[in-house]
């Protein structure tokens, strides 16, 4: 995997307090607060409806919330964050371009005045921005590991090889925040797994702070740091309902007064480093219990043991938790590179 020689990028900080969206009367975020550190892989899970790409579209710049406040670096986001770059489910290429073109979309403007003044499209440009603008594309292309197919147009690739076309087109103005919205969620299997070692390399490569929007708790806890937990606000009390207490946190019944739960469930830490252990039992037992808090529960049979983790968030507060460490391994687990991937 290349090391990045030309990035100009240093991943930046996030904080979101107070944060609230509604549409209509419908509210879809609510009382949102979350931290998160520079460099940090950052999975966002929920049931659908739950606002997880609202709230990426809220640190973009390209929603803006009802209430509460989103900033980048102790800066508040603007309107289409040059800060940040978004990759999509679906690769969103222009099809009559060839990959090397649809890359050369996500450049700076000044970089791309000067790759179409080189073509005699535009005004001149100078040498230096001109010969910084081919290396970035052939940096990129070459760092999803599509240097040799850079000259071939989307309907000659394959949805893996789109996949990575979009990838390196969001890379290219070196964002200091990478916002994903489910962008592996339309790829078969294989495919899927391959996609995730790639952004592990290319967050190794091309260090920034990502948040990513998945349905796939195997995905979250393959990539993440950390998982958030987003809850269905229209499940939730209404404002002033009063709030059955948890038994498990040894809270008591209380009435909501700030108008309704927080957005947030829980914040889980997942334990490892990465490339983690697909097998690993402590991410098995902490699976079960994501996916419990997304409404998919456990069947007890036999002599199955119970949960070593508490799924149960209390009531109104989000609730962070760090699963038990994996036992150490000694192979790499990681899928083998996607070189069986084809042209369609």
């Amino acid at each position: 995997m290349p090391t990045s020689t030309t990035r100009a990028s240093s991943a930046l900080p996030i904080r979101l307090r107070g944060v609230g969206r509604h549409f209509g009367e419908r509210p879809v975020l609510h009382a949102l607060d979350l931290d998160v550190e520079a460099g940090e892989i950052i999975a966002i899970v929920g049931p659908s409806g739950c606002g997880k790409s609202t709230l990426l579209r809220q640190v973009g710049g390209l929603d803006q919330p009802d209430s509460g406040t989103v900033d980048i670096d102790a800066s508040p986001t603007q309107p289409t964050d040059q800060r940040c770059a978004i990759a999509f489910q679906e690769p969103r290429l222009l099809p009559w371009r060839t990959l090397r073109q649809n890359v050369e979309l996500g450049l700076p403007k000044a970089r791309k005045r000067s790759e179409r003044a080189e073509a005699g499209k535009g005004t001149t440009g100078s040498k230096p921005d001109k010969a910084a603008g081919r290396a970035r594309i052939t940096e990129l292309l070459d760092l999803v590991g599509l240097g040799s197919s850079a000259g071939l147009r989307p309907r000659q690739v394959s949805g893996g090889m789109a996949q990575r076309t979009a990838l390196a087109r969001a890379l290219a103005r070196a964002p200091k925040v990478l916002l994903l919205d489910e962008p592996f969620g339309a790829l078969d299997a294989l495919t899927r797994l391959r996609m995730h070692d790639l952004l592990l390399d290319i967050h190794r490569a091309e260090p920034t702070t990502v948040l990513l929007v998945t349905h796939d708790v195997d995905e979250a806890l393959y990539l993440a740091d950390r998982i958030v937990v987003l809850s269905d606000l229209s499940q939730q009390p209404p404002a002033g309902a009063t709030v059955a207490a948890d038994p498990t946190a040894g809270g008591a019944a209380h009435a909501d007064t700030a108008g309704g739960a927080p957005s947030i469930q829980r914040i889980v830490t997942v334990p490892g480093d990465r490339p983690r252990d697909r097998d690993d039992p402590a991410l098995a037992e902490l699976r079960l219990q994501l996916l419990a808090d997304l409404g998919v529960h456990r069947v007890h049979a036999g002599n199955s043991t119970t949960s070593t983790l508490t799924a149960t968030a209390t009531a109104g507060h989000a609730r962070t938790e760090t699963a038990p460490a994996p036992a150490p391994t000694t192979a790499d687990h990681r899928t083998a590179p996607d070189s069986t991937e084809t042209n369609r």
